[in-house]
């Protein structure tokens, strides 16, 4: 219990520091984007590959660049972010600018050339703080500040991720889930079943915030684009949207630190 009562300070020390505001000189897009992904041990390179693929053919998509020039703008700012561990992030590609098919190519060509990677433990809580900061003096002023999480794991190390999720809200942040259900039927001591339930309880927040679970691998590809299009267009998503769900606006059905309790059960440290 003591590292989440050190993560608690961490995170309520964030609630006091809120992002600071985009200078005249910034350029103004629609939305900050940043896509945060899962590089576990718990994923394989099979589903890391998947996955990179699944984000690099989004964006590149007729929907995607279609909901793009919608925008007031008509341009976003995207950050693609690797994580695992409490202090394993890391940037793989850089804040770019995506205003249509050729920005949206190269783009995807970065996140396809970049080498794959796999690293220890899962700490959602640190890729949430740590995608948080990356929003500030990037150079850009979004109509819309969004991280998109994705991952097939409870957080099990870091400060608490209830808590990490409320302080990056409180800086203005709407974070969005796609939790990886692709193993469920084969469980390792550190999974959960109910994983979509965790993210909509505990992950996810925000104005319009949403969850779209990923049960088949078939079913990654489309998910990763209906999950743009909206975090792109700014669309309020509707309570009965098929695969989509909405933040939820009860009590946690779901304990928000099972994972560290999980952990804790299995390894003591």
């Amino acid at each position: 219990m003591g590292a989440l009562a050190a993560g608690a300070c961490l995170a309520g020390a964030l609630l006091q520091g809120p992002a600071q505001a985009a200078s005249p000189r910034d350029m103004e897009v629609d939305v900050e984007l940043v896509l945060a992904v899962d590089v576990s041990y718990s994923m394989d390179v099979e589903e890391q590959a998947l996955q990179r693929e699944g984000y690099a053919s989004a964006l590149t998509s007729r929907e995607f660049l279609d909901a793009l020039r919608q925008g007031l703008n008509g341009r976003i700012a995207v950050a693609y972010i690797e994580w695992a561990g409490e202090n394993e992030q890391q940037i793989v590609v850089n804040w770019r600018v995506i205003d249509g098919p050729d920005t949206a190519r190269t783009y995807a060509e970065a996140i396809r050339a970049a080498p794959l990677r796999r690293v220890y433990r899962t700490s959602i809580s640190g890729a949430l703080l740590y995608s948080a900061d990356q929003f500030d003096l990037n150079g850009y002023a979004g109509v819309r500040r969004v991280i998109d999480v994705s991952g097939d794991g409870v957080n099990n190390q870091g400060p608490p991720v209830a808590m990490a999720r409320d302080a990056v809200v409180q800086r203005g942040i709407t974070v969005n889930g796609l939790p990886l259900l692709l193993k469920r039927s084969a469980s390792s001591a550190i999974d959960i079943p109910e994983l979509d339930l965790y993210y909509e309880d505990c992950v996810i927040g925000g104005p319009g915030a949403f969850v779209i679970p990923v049960q088949h691998r078939e079913e990654f590809a489309r998910a990763i684009k209906t999950k743009l299009v909206l975090e792109v267009a700014g669309v309020q998503v509707p309570d009965a949207a098929g695969p989509i769900r909405r933040v939820a606006d009860k009590a946690p059905r779901i304990s928000c630190t099972i994972g560290e309790k999980i952990w804790l059960e299995h390894w003591s440290n």
